[in-house]
């Protein structure tokens, strides 16, 4: 596997190693050891799997602590802008974001920690997105940020977005208290 690091610490892309021939091919999406020796040793507890049609936008969505999630994501088909903003208080790179942009034809990852607000946008029908998560969901540690505030300046590759009423209404940079 392949890690490529981004300017902002903590978010990793993981390219698999593949394997095909005329039968189809295989990849490992995920050894702790392998991840572990590159720096992330993140305990998964919980996988969730979502299917987005092309123009939906997901997030930018967190936990707060003591729920707080990392998450591994990828797409199984299509593929999605992901999307990850840096809102921990202290960190030099808060309220900047980083995008990665998955692809099934790819089985690239993205790693997001802790302290990141993460959304994704499908470029894609049917685009099926595939979450791994270090904590189990909890409703009232639900957190985000809007989606296209300006002050994040998010590029997210879709016009006519296709917004959850839920998303629409979620705070503003300026307006969040950030609890990391």
């Amino acid at each position: 596997m392949e890690f490529k690091r981004f300017p902002l610490e903590g978010p990793v892309e993981i390219i698999p190693r593949r394997f095909g021939d005329a039968r189809g091919y295989f990849f490992e999406s995920y050894s702790y050891r392998i991840f572990a020796e590159n720096g992330i040793t993140t305990e998964f507890v919980q996988d969730n799997q979502s299917v987005s049609q092309k123009g939906v936008l997901r997030g930018l969505h967190f936990q707060e602590p003591p729920y707080a999630q990392a998450k591994l994501v990828r797409v199984a088909a299509g593929r999605a802008l992901d999307v990850a903003v840096d809102i921990r208080k202290n960190s030099p790179t808060y309220g900047q974001h980083i995008t990665c942009e998955l692809d099934a034809e790819k089985n690239n990852m993205f790693f997001v920690p802790e302290g990141f607000a993460h959304g994704f946008a499908a470029l894609t029908d049917n685009t099926i997105f595939l979450y791994k998560c270090s904590n189990y969901y909890y409703p009232a540690a639900e957190g985000g940020l809007l989606w296209n505030d300006p002050a994040l300046g998010i590029n997210w590759g879709v016009t006519n977005a296709i917004i959850s009423p839920k998303d629409v209404v979620l705070p503003t940079l300026q307006e969040l208290n950030a609890p990391f």
